[in-house]
């Protein structure tokens, strides 16, 4: 049996169609679905739901994979998983910090969550708050999708990990910025 040859066969035209949309797909893409204002209220709206609990939460919109992820046909989750490393949300105090990642190319969502966090919530929850992501992107509901996605981590990290007053802890720190890294 022979393996198809990776410059030819079904598989390159596929991967040839992917490049493409990735490549096509830019930063003026991602200022199209998410304008200035839009990016300057979502990150308003972490830093209000970030005073309720101590949770961070970074939101990363991604207009496409770079080269060496589709080289090797790596997935939208493959890239949240190395961005969750590179913008630190693996690295909170306590260990719950949440990632909502938005891929435009693939028309992707990602939510990746830290153990402190994820111990409380079961996968089909997840599941389901990306679900209601896609449905907002599919009617253009970009901000809408993502304010959402926002409010229902928020309301998991309020249950799980609330800011009590009164309550013998360290003063409160901002560990992650709270506007969306936009790539």
């Amino acid at each position: 049996m022979t393996t198809p040859s990776p410059t030819s066969g079904p598989g390159l035209l596929a991967r040839l169609v992917r490049l493409w949309r990735h490549r096509w797909h830019d930063e003026r893409s991602v200022r199209r679905l998410l304008p200035p204002e839009a990016v300057a209220r979502l990150g308003r709206r972490v830093a209000a739901s970030e005073a309720r609990h101590t949770g961070q939460v970074r939101i990363c919109v991604e207009a496409g994979l770079p080269w060496s992820y589709i080289r090797r046909g790596a997935s939208a989750r493959d890239r949240a998983v190395t961005l969750f490393g590179k913008l630190r949300v693996w690295d909170t105090a306590q260990n719950n910090g949440v990632l909502i990642y938005m891929m435009v190319a693939d028309h992707a969502i990602e939510i990746l969550a830290d153990r402190g966090i994820d111990a409380h919530v079961d996968a089909a929850e997840w599941a389901a708050m990306m679900q209601r992501m896609k449905e907002a992107f599919r009617e253009d509901r970009f901000e809408d999708g993502l304010t959402q996605a926002l409010e229902e981590v928020s309301a998991l990290l309020v249950a799980h990990f609330p800011v009590t007053e009164g309550a013998e802890m360290p003063r409160r720190v901002n560990e992650l910025p709270d506007l969306p890294v936009l790539l």
